[in-house]
Order: C-alpha cells, then structure tokens, then sequence
C-alpha cells in the first residue's frame, strides 16, 4: 500500500457519459473532482460506430469521438481523469464521514463524496463470430442501433420482457424479425407475449440458439441450431440484437451498499444519494429500465447536485457546531 494517502472532495468511480457529465457539473461547482476511469474507458458506448439519438449531434457520431469529446469538456473545467480501477471501498455511515478507497490494489485514497458512474455490461452469448462482429451488426441494445436496419431482416436473441419489447420495437422499422427463444416458452410476461404474437412480421422460433453469426467485416447471416433436432438453418440477416441481459459493475459494493437482487444499486426517490450518506450512483450502474446514454448523463448530472448540496449542508452543520 502508499504510504501517501490522498484526500479528495469528489470522487467518480467510472467514466461514460453518466461519469462525464457528474465531472462537468461537479467541477463547474469548485468539488475539483477526480475521475478514476476503470478498464474501460468511455464505458459501453466506446464499442458502438454510431450514436444517432443523443441530443445536440444531428449528423450522428461514433461512440469514442463522443467520450473523447466528453472527457475533453469535463477537463476544461478542471476535472482530473486518471486511468485506473478501483479495487476496494470502506464507507462511512456517518454524515460528514470520510470514505476509504483502494485503486489497482495499491493507492489509498480518501474521499468526502463519491460518485459511483461504473456502469453494466452487456451479456453476450460468448461465440467467436459474434464477438468479432460486435459494431459490425452485432449489437446489444434495439433501441439504440435499430434505425440502422430500418426496412432490412434481422434477429434477436432472448426470451424475457427486454427481448420481447426490442422485438416488437424492430418489428416497427424492420421487414421482418426472427426472435431465438432457447427453451419451449418465453420468460417474458403475458402482456409482452400476446404483443409479440400479434406481430406480423415478427416470428419466434422456439428451441433455437445461435450456431455462428456470418458474414467477414459486417454480419451478412445467421446459422441457427435447434437444441432439441440438431437440426442446423441459415438465414439472411444484416443486424443481430443479443438482449440476454446485463451485469451492473457492483461487485466490489456488495455488503457496503443496498441492491437488488440482480445488483443494481438502489437509489432513494428520485434522487441518486444510496444508503451511504455522501455516496451517490448515477447511470446504468442504477437504471435498468431506460439503459440509454442521454439519461445517464441526466443522473450524473442530478448525482453532482446531489453531491454539491450534501457537502453545503455538511460545511453548515459544521459552522452551527462550531
């Protein structure tokens, strides 16, 4: 461990744009915040070609260009990024309390509020094929990369509520949808499954995973098994939409902050404070209803204000006492 042990007013634990935009306003309010970036830098949105539905961008832009431009706008006003992952919290319970944090195992830092921006990972199914064509037509979010196959075939991979509503959402813009369901019935609820079954243009096959997604630089098909025949079939594709579901980055959380019971961090109201006073979580690390880059960066934005109110009533309580 250092021997040196850094105090920070506010820390952010992950980039994106959920990290981004609480850097911006938290340093716009003097907290010279300081951002550790963890192992992927710019989060989701650096493995996506093109963002079209965030505001302000009417061309479009590619996801990296984006958060380049996003960390360059936070480091205007005085943000400190540093490349690092943090491995280890203590914090406080109490009011005004300091918070203990380990980055790369090594670095003591501590903190007087932190911002958790972490994020969630996509699940994907772990094919060779697929990993190659992540960008390339394989994508993990409808709603975001759907309008690019308006009026093409594609498929969709999973069997629950965000399968079947992406499903029906590609089916508004897509000629026809494919929908794999790997066991004999959907997860999804009754609603979601009469609204998929009402869709003409949208066709479930049952007992069927993905064999290998192909094409060479972009997904130009799909071979599909059935796990019951063995029986193999391909067919034409451009876009392949994996919605299994995903993983919030809370491990290192557990026993420290409150979650669901798939992980999500549980913020209070409509607030982002948790069950930490001083601790605040923004973006998909807490959402994962809209996942969508425009409202991450809306929390961080309410995770900064939080953040900046909490330590004015702290400084108050502070000088009443004093």
């Amino acid at each position: 461990m250092s021997d040196t042990i850094e105090r920070i007013k506010c820390l952010i634990i992950g980039s994106g744009p959920a990290g981004y935009t609480a850097a911006i306003y938290a340093a716009r309010a003097d907290l010279k915040p300081v951002m550790y970036t963890g192992l992927e830098p710019g989060g989701q949105l650096t493995t996506t070609t093109e963002v079209d539905n965030f505001p302000g961008y009417p061309d479009g832009i590619d996801g990296p260009t984006m958060m380049v431009q996003l960390q360059q706008q936070a480091e205007r006003f005085g943000t400190e990024v540093r490349i690092g992952m943090v491995t280890a919290v203590d914090f406080s319970d109490e009011v005004g309390g300091i918070h203990k944090v380990t980055v790369d195992n090594k670095t003591q830092i501590e903190a007087e509020t932190v911002i958790i921006s972490t994020g969630a990972t996509a699940k994907y199914l772990g094919i060779p094929s697929e990993q190659r064509l992540r960008g390339g037509g394989v994508s993990a979010c409808a709603v975001c990369d759907g309008f690019f196959y308006k009026g093409q075939e594609v498929a969709i991979v999973g069997a629950g509520d965000t399968a079947a509503e992406e499903a029906t959402y590609l089916a508004n813009i897509c000629n026809k949808v494919t929908m794999l369901v790997r066991k004999d019935y959907m997860k999804a609820s009754k609603a979601m499954q009469h609204r998929v079954n009402a869709t003409k243009n949208l066709e479930v096959r049952y007992n069927t995973e993905v064999d290998e997604v192909l094409g060479d630089m972009v997904v130009e098909g799909l071979r599909m098994v059935n796990n019951q025949t063995g029986e193999k079939e391909e067919i034409a594709i451009t876009g392949l939409f994996i919605a299994i579901g995903h993983k919030p980055n809370t491990d290192i959380f557990k026993g420290q902050l409150d979650m669901d019971d798939t992980g999500y961090l549980i913020t209070k109201g409509k607030s982002t404070k948790t069950n930490k006073p001083g601790v605040f979580a923004s973006g998909d690390v807490q959402d994962k209803e809209y996942r969508q880059a425009v409202t991450a960066a809306g929390t961080g934005c309410m995770a900064a204000l939080d953040a900046e109110r909490y330590l004015a009533a702290v400084e108050s309580k502070e000088e009443v006492e004093a």
